[in-house]
């Protein structure tokens, strides 16, 4: 009898009505109509996403949280270090591991190894930045995460001509199973990353310098000089008795003074270097004199006059001191001394004082630099990105804005060549080592 009673209470629960049924079906449909209608306005915008990084969000279905790549200690000059920074995140990457946070090199020495002082990424850049910012493409683990629970797998890159990169894409695609993938870190040892072969597209590197973003302290050094070189554009403009109000779009008054920043690739090493460069490629358009540089740079007419020059350049190596004088009329050049930064500059290691001049030159309102600089090409790299984001992929009509040329190629108009990165390039080579082959496309 108790058994047909039970039988009977859970035929009454499991057999619910039809009316219950078609109450829970509106229900249904009354969330999923609210949500869609609802969703827009909790969405969050990306700008304000920037800061935020979920350490346990999945990156891609191939990236494994538990498994890492260290690369050794990345050296030379600061846009070198970028590139080998980059490389290793694409490298491990392809390898579906997190990229071991890496130390920089804080001098400049190239033969002196023990001489480097090496500086790690968090104390440049913003280490949780990178990460929002590059969430779901690659990611840097800090050596914390390590469990030590296997040995280190070291994978000795190959050197010499014999090893090419077909060879080097063979290893990488072998170490991608087997004992080396069972390992929580592979090690990779021999040649740093600069000197890898390089197996990445320019727009995967455009993407991961995209993701840096310095770490305050040295961002409001940059503040700082960038304010310097407005009020000086200012001061130009009200000595020649030019008023600088002026409405907006949103009805403000007063947007920044604009500035040209020229990357002067005069001192005597690089002199010496391009002119035996120019000898082996039977090129005339690598190297430029400072008569030739201040002649380019004075055709452009993309900004207004008077207009603040600012001279990024190594104080150290020149010869020639009187890099401000001789300019045109409506030009007022201004270099670290003059503009009275150099406090700001003398305080920092190599590294950091680079970094600074980077980001004043790659936020200039026009640059102009050497097609044959790696730093004058990653600073037209990070502009044509911006340009990207905002939907520009030209540069060749006027009022676009972020202008860039390169003063040692002539352009079809006599005067310097407009200068755009080109982002379909299969690989790094042209910005590493320099080209004249530009476009403002």
């Amino acid at each position: 009898m108790n058994i047909i009673l039970e039988l009977n209470h859970l035929k009454q629960v499991s057999l619910p009505t039809r009316p219950v049924v078609c109450k829970g079906l509106v229900i249904v449909i009354a969330l999923i109509v609210l949500r869609a209608i609802v969703s827009p306005f909790l969405a969050v915008n990306p700008s304000e996403k920037e800061g935020f990084y979920d350490p346990t969000a999945d990156l891609l279905p191939g990236i494994r949280r538990g498994k890492f790549i260290e690369v050794p200690q990345i050296i030379w000059g600061l846009n070198n270090q970028k590139i080998a920074f980059a490389r290793a995140c694409l490298t491990a990457r392809f390898l579906n591991r997190s990229l071991l946070m890496p130390s920089l090199s804080a001098s400049l020495f190239y033969k002196e190894v023990d001489l480097l002082r090496p500086i790690t990424f968090d104390k440049v850049f913003d280490f949780t930045k990178f990460n929002a910012r590059c969430q779901g493409f690659v990611r840097l683990a800090r050596y914390s995460e390590v469990s030590n629970q296997t040995k280190p797998f070291k994978l000795q890159k190959g050197s010499g001509r014999r090893w090419t990169v077909e060879k080097d894409l063979d290893q990488l695609l072998q170490y991608r199973r087997g004992e080396a993938d069972d390992s929580e870190v592979i090690e990779i040892i021999g040649k740093h990353p600069f000197l890898w072969p390089d197996h990445w597209p320019v727009k995967d590197y455009a993407r991961i310098f995209d993701c840096l973003a310095l770490v305050p302290e040295i961002e409001t050094e940059v503040v700082k000089v960038i304010s310097k070189i407005r009020e000086a554009g200012i001061k130009a403009r009200h000595e020649a008795g030019i008023s600088h109000n002026k409405h907006v779009k949103d009805g403000t008054m007063n947007p920044p003074v604009p500035y040209i920043a020229v990357h002067m690739r005069i001192e005597k090493d690089w002199m010496i270097h391009c002119k035996k460069w120019e000898q082996r490629s039977n090129s005339k358009e690598i190297c430029s004199s400072k008569e030739e540089i201040i002649h380019k740079v004075s055709q452009i007419t993309d900004l207004r006059r008077p207009v603040v020059v600012y001279l990024a350049v190594a104080d150290s190596l020149l010869e020639d001191d009187s890099i401000t004088s001789g300019w045109r009329v409506g030009m007022v050049a201004f270099e670290k001394k003059r503009l009275g930064v150099t406090d700001i500059y003398n305080r920092q290691p190599y590294l950091i004082k680079s970094a600074i001049d980077f980001e004043v030159c790659a936020r200039a309102d026009v640059f102009v630099g050497n097609s044959f600089s790696t730093f004058s090409n990653l600073v037209v790299l990070s502009r044509t990105q911006r340009l990207y984001n905002m939907g520009e992929a030209s540069s060749c009509g006027e009022n676009v804005g972020l202008s860039s040329y390169a003063y040692n190629v002539i352009g079809d108009d006599g005067g310097p060549q407009r200068w755009m990165t080109d982002m379909s390039d299969t690989s790094l080579q042209n910005l590493s080592y320099g080209t004249n082959n530009i476009s403002c496309h």
